[in-house]
C-alpha cells in the first residue's frame, strides 16, 4: 500500500465524482462530501478519493440506484463502520453502504451514510478538525507514512489506523464544542 504526498488535483477529482453521483442519485443525495485524508490540504494519503453521500433513509432503494448507475459494491469492506470507544453498539448508528467507482473511472471509495447518525458526523468532524489543526494533521500524516512502510500486511492498515482516527475524533468533539462547529 502506498501513501503519496498531497495532490492538489484531488479536490477537482472529487468534484467530478460528486457531479456523477448527483446525476445518478438526484434528490436522494442530501449531501455529497469529500472526506478522508485526500480532503485535507497537505495531508499525504492513499491515492483514493473518499466520498460520503448522506441520505435519509438508508435503504435498499439507494443501493439499487448505485448499482443501476454502474457503481460497484465494495465487497472487502463490511456494511458497518467500526465502533469508537464510548459509543453504544447500535447497528443502525454505524451501518453504511460502501461502493467503488464505475468501471474505468477514477478510483474512489463511496461511503453512504444516513443523515444524523454518528458515523455520518464522525467523517465530517474528523475532516474539519484536521483542516483546522495543522499540527494534528502533520502528526497523523507521519503516522500514516510510517504504517505504510512498517506493516507487512496492507490489510492490517485500517485495523491499526482506526484507533488513531478515534483519538483524533475524540479531540475533534472537544474542539467542536469549544468552537461551536456546525456541519456545513
Amino acid at each position: 500500500m502506498a501513501i503519496v504526498e498531497y495532490q492538489t488535483s484531488w479536490c477537482a477529482e472529487f468534484e467530478g465524482i460528486a457531479a456523477r453521483l448527483r446525476e445518478a442519485l438526484g434528490s436522494q443525495a442530501l449531501r455529497i462530501d469529500h472526506i478522508g485524508s485526500t480532503a485535507v490540504p497537505g495531508l499525504a494519503a492513499k491515492d483514493i478519493i473518499d466520498v460520503q453521500v448522506t441520505v435519509d433513509p438508508l435503504n435498499d432503494e439507494i443501493s439499487r440506484q448505485f448499482l443501476a448507475a454502474g457503481f460497484t459494491v465494495h465487497t472487502e469492506i463490511t456494511r458497518r463502520d467500526h465502533l469508537p470507544p464510548g459509543f453504544e453498539a447500535r447497528d443502525q448508528d454505524w451501518t453504511k453502504f460502501f461502493f467503488m467507482q464505475r468501471s474505468g473511472e477514477r478510483r474512489c471509495n463511496i461511503h453512504v451514510r444516513q443523515l444524523g447518525k454518528p458515523n455520518q458526523r464522525y467523517a465530517l468532524l474528523v475532516r474539519d478538525f484536521l483542516r483546522a489543526d495543522e499540527r494534528v494533521a502533520a502528526a497523523y500524516c507521519e503516522l500514516k507514512k510510517r504504517l505504510a512502510l512498517a506493516l507487512a500486511d496492507a490489510d492490517a492498515y485500517p485495523d491499526v489506523k482506526d484507533p488513531v482516527a478515534d483519538i483524533i475524533y475524540l479531540a475533534a468533539e472537544r474542539w467542536a464544542q469549544a468552537s461551536d462547529w456546525r456541519q456545513a
